[in-house]
């Protein structure tokens, strides 16, 4: 197709005109019979967003995508390209892409009753038609709809009242093209009032000049619900124009969030051959953004992303080579030290309510970690405050009995794994309750750090956080060895 030049070659060839929503149908029922995935690289919303998706295509619908941040609207959006044409004719030097057998201006529609057949096509790929425009309160009417050009009307010594004294904006500019506006609500009201008659009639109005142009354009919207308060609102009657509107969400599962995060994170190809992630840790990381989301201190219409994740995985790597290189190894496991690497990206990605603030980021981001690990240690191994019968022995008895004789232990942040390995099995009991989860070493180590910080998070050992260690001891201890040092205690009282 793409060697015909011409209109007279497009017309022999058979060539009929297919408006976009059409072309998105029919390609989408293409796809579909011949079993293929049209949203690759979306994970979790099998069920949900991606049926409703399939389902306004095939109603011919303008769509907006409504959710939390981080809920892959945008690239939802962005995939839908694939369900257009590989190639479509144009009038050649068009700036609206128009069809030649549907010329929309008035240039387009002279050249074709002065050359007819000879009229001059090209072929514009997909790649190209698609727009993308993110709303900001500066985004004016002659961004989106247009405005008189007075420099090409006295260029060419045209009157402002010649329709080519135009210069079209990016809604006429994504004729034959999917048009995404994302962020909506952000979008000034007297501008998305332009959107309209867009939306329900093709017609456009620029300074005064009545134009009936029937636009040709898939529209998708995204929005995120906290905007409605915050800053701005999507009008009634636009949002009455949009056909279908597709609620998104957050994974409800771990290995969905996983296979996410995975996918996502920007990992160096040799710092994966020389660092080794458990699935034990990467469930961990998963596990900060599930507990932040229902944390009271997060503010639950602000949302919690998959970005967290993702960037705490790159942190995550990073801390361990850290650790690595600072202890001369040439590869090891990532380990529950390496957590203290993780903090900047929790930091960054959570919106505190008020008491949050007073709590500060940096405890509250301790705080998510915790209570991730705590959830981990939990699946893995038996629940310290619960037993099945009186009988039933202590699993951790032999572990709180070594910490009860005033002994304690030291984890370094730049340690390297086998002294940390040596220290963590020289603890009674520890590296027998973990052994039916290891698969090597490195996951051993990791396993038995699990364990005394699950226990220290359920106040059965006492953690303390330094500059460049962890300390684990006896919480009751500890608190008797306080009272017996301290300066006011007097024997004679007891």
């Amino acid at each position: 197709m793409k060697e015909i030049k011409t209109l007279g070659d497009l017309k022999a060839s058979g060539y009929k005109y297919r408006p976009i929503k059409d072309e998105l149908r029919g390609n989408l029922i293409k796809k579909i019979k011949a079993g293929k995935e049209i949203f690759p690289g979306i994970h979790g919303f099998d069920d949900t967003v991606l049926p409703d998706m399939k389902r306004a295509f095939l109603s011919r619908h303008n769509i907006l995508l409504l959710g939390l941040r981080g809920q892959a609207k945008t690239r939802i959006a962005r995939l839908s390209v694939n369900l257009l044409d590989d190639h479509v004719p144009v009038i050649k030097g068009s700036e609206l892409n128009e069809d030649p057998l549907m010329p929309l201006t008035t240039t387009s529609k002279q050249m074709l009753a002065d050359m007819k057949d000879d009229l001059p096509i090209e072929w514009l790929p997909k790649s190209q038609r698609f727009i993308e425009k993110l709303a900001t309160p500066d985004v004016s009417m002659a961004d989106l709809i247009g405005d008189i050009d007075p420099i090409k009307a006295a260029t060419n010594k045209w009157s402002f009242a010649d329709e080519r004294s135009i210069h079209f904006g990016l809604v006429p500019r994504s004729n034959r093209c999917i048009f995404i506006i994302n962020e909506l609500p952000d979008l000034q009201p007297r501008i998305q009032v332009a959107l309209l008659n867009i939306l329900q009639e093709g017609d456009l109005q620029i300074r005064g000049y009545k134009l009936r142009m029937p636009l040709d354009i898939q529209l998708i919207f995204t929005a995120n619900p906290e905007d409605y308060t915050n800053r701005g609102t999507i009008i009634t009657p636009l949002k009455d124009r949009i056909d279908s509107q597709i609620l998104t969400h957050y994974p409800d599962q771990i290995e969905i969030a996983k296979r996410i995060t995975l996918q996502e994170a920007k990992i160096d190809a040799q710092v994966k051959k020389h660092v080794f992630l458990s699935s034990y840790a990467h469930d961990i990381i998963e596990r900060i953004s599930f507990v932040a989301r229902e944390n009271e201190y997060i503010d639950e219409q602000s949302g919690v992303s998959a970005r967290l994740s993702i960037s705490s995985l790159e942190n995550l790597y990073s801390s361990a080579e850290l650790r690595m290189l600072s202890s001369g190894q040439k590869e090891t496991g990532i380990r529950v030290i390496d957590f203290i690497g993780v903090i900047p990206s929790v930091t960054g990605k959570v919106e505190l309510l008020y008491e949050g603030e007073q709590e500060g980021p940096y405890n509250i981001a301790l705080s998510l970690i915790g209570e991730a690990i705590k959830d981990e240690f939990l699946v893995l191994f038996p629940d310290p405050d619960q037993k099945e019968s009186r009988k039933q022995t202590d699993p951790y008895h032999a572990i709180k009995n070594w910490f009860s004789n005033h002994k304690s232990i030291e984890i370094w942040y730049h340690e390297d794994d086998d002294t940390a390995y040596d220290k963590l099995s020289a603890i009674d009991g520890l590296k027998d309750l973990v052994l039916e989860h290891v698969r090597n070493k490195k996951e051993a180590t990791l396993l038995m750090e699990i364990v005394l910080y699950g226990l220290a998070e359920m106040n059965i050992l006492s953690r303390e956080l330094l500059d460049d260690k962890v300390k684990f001891s006896d919480s009751l201890a500890d608190i008797i060895d306080d009272l017996l040092n301290d300066d006011d205690f007097d024997e004679e009282d007891y």
